[in-house]
């Protein structure tokens, strides 16, 4: 019997200046980044957090502690690969997620494909299995007003048996 479970993950980052802006994995030109204790990357934190919720796991923060020195200046891909080894080890594979960028900038078009085939590659799954989109707040909030961006992803995944069978 298989069980699919969902979860939800949201991540937002202040811009900062000096810092590279990456977003799902890729570099994008920018003048600012993201400020944040690994690379900033929220769309990669959003559907960490989307994942280890699936699996019943605590948050990111509790996995990469962003008090630990090990993490400082990490690649979020390094992260999303090393959460959902983690999640495979329980028994978990994905089925499908949904990660959305919330900002006025960048523009996502031009970089959508090289995000998907990143995120796919950190995970070791096919590109077809996530979706990288964008929307903006019509000027509205943090993102709005150009301070920072946002992200919200879900993901679906499966156990190879059922995780209550063994109680």
């Amino acid at each position: 019997m298989s069980d699919f479970r969902v979860g939800t993950g949201f991540d937002a980052h202040a811009f900062a200046d000096g810092v590279p802006l990456v977003l799902g994995g890729v570099a994008i030109a920018s003048e600012r980044g993201l400020a944040g204790h690994s690379d900033g990357d929220v769309i990669a934190h959003a559907l960490i957090d989307a994942l280890l919720g699936a699996a019943g796991l605590d948050d990111i923060g509790a996995m990469f502690p962003s008090d630990d020195p090990q993490w400082e200046g990490a690649s979020s891909l390094d992260l999303l690969a090393r959460a959902y080894d983690r999640i495979r080890e329980l028994g978990f594979s994905l089925v499908n997620a949904d990660v959305v960028l919330i900002g006025e900038q960048p523009r996502l078009a031009p970089y959508r494909l090289q995000m998907r085939a990143a995120l796919a590659g950190a995970l070791g799954v096919e590109e077809q299995q996530l979706a990288v989109r964008a929307t903006t707040t019509d000027g509205l909030g943090f993102t709005g007003r150009g301070e920072g961006l946002a992200a919200q992803a879900v993901a679906l995944v499966r156990a190879a048996r059922s995780p209550l069978a063994d109680r």
